[in-house]
């Protein structure tokens, strides 16, 4: 099991924000484990990917005063978010949009314009799509 380095011996934080991949690896890396060691005022912002947190165990930990607080902007069972969290005044739910933007939409527009340009001109594409993890 990978644990992030909030276990580590002289580490001090009252925060932690998750920011990577899914993956075996990282599936349910933070736990009760981590969730204990991070303490009572502790603070867990996921804006990745919500089975990053083995969220019976964040429940739990919320219900019990365990760790300080949360900010949710995913769900492991997405749509649906435990009920209990709804409950709490230290969970805050955020949706997660980052990528609307004009900014965004208008960026994305480009890359497909210039990738149908290519691709019926015979040219490579400019994204490949590599599905191998």
């Amino acid at each position: 099991m990978f644990y992030p380095n909030i276990l580590q011996p002289g580490f001090d934080s009252d925060a932690l924000v998750l920011c990577c991949a899914l993956t075996n690896n990282t599936r349910h890396m933070i736990n009760n484990k981590v969730m204990m060691a991070l303490g009572k005022k502790g603070i867990i912002v996921n804006v990745a990917r919500e089975a990053l947190i083995d969220e019976v165990e964040l429940v739990k930990c919320l219900v019990e005063g365990e760790i300080g607080g949360v900010g949710l902007d995913v769900f492991e069972n997405e749509p649906n978010a435990p009920r209990e969290l709804f409950q709490l005044d230290n969970v805050v739910f955020l949706p997660h949009a980052a990528a609307f933007t004009n900014e965004s939409f208008y960026d994305v527009a480009q890359v497909m314009t210039a990738n149908l340009e290519v691709f019926f001109t015979n040219k490579p594409l400019l994204t490949l799509v590599n599905n191998k993890f």
